[in-house]
């Protein structure tokens, strides 16, 4: 994460649930992202037997399988990994923008961390820059973006 404080680099996923939606469609950059999100869970302290991962066709849908995950109470939180890429057709502004909304929307509706980690690029060369298995890759800011917004709400439970 670009910028990193003193306080995200502490932060710990010891005895946090995590579930990842993956989308299968772009799945060498998809395969990367989500390499990524679970090594960092790991090397922040999550269990192997906390981390369940689910794959989808494609980024569309991934907010279905997102709101189930969140409707089963069994996270703490989830991370969505995708990859859109930008052709000739609107097709890229209705999957990415409605892939955008609907997971913005389980976050919402269930009050857990959501982290949005669907790359939306205008071609290959980008994804690939936000997917690099040794530099950038946007499956480590998503996980750590969700551990740090589980240690953010921490003091603010939900009323019943």
């Amino acid at each position: 994460m670009s910028g990193m404080n003193e306080f995200v680099k502490q932060l710990s996923a010891k005895g946090l649930r995590f579930g990842i939606v993956v989308s299968r469609f772009n799945s060498e950059i998809t395969g990367r992202l989500l390499d990524a999100a679970v090594r960092t869970l790991h090397e922040r302290g999550a269990a192997k037997k906390n981390v369940v991962v689910v794959q989808v066709p494609g980024a569309f849908e991934l907010p279905l399988a997102a709101q189930r995950m969140a409707a089963s109470k069994k996270f703490d939180a989830l991370i969505t990994l995708g990859c859109v890429i930008r052709g000739g057709t609107p097709h890229f502004d209705y999957v990415a923008g409605e892939c955008a909304r609907g997971i913005m929307d389980v976050a919402l509706q269930h009050g857990l961390p959501v982290a949005f980690g669907v790359l939306t690029t205008d071609n290959v060369e980008q994804a690939e820059a936000r997917s690099q298995v040794d530099g950038d890759n946007k499956g480590i800011d998503a996980a750590l973006s969700a551990i740090e917004t589980l240690h953010a709400l921490r003091p603010y439970k939900a009323r019943k």
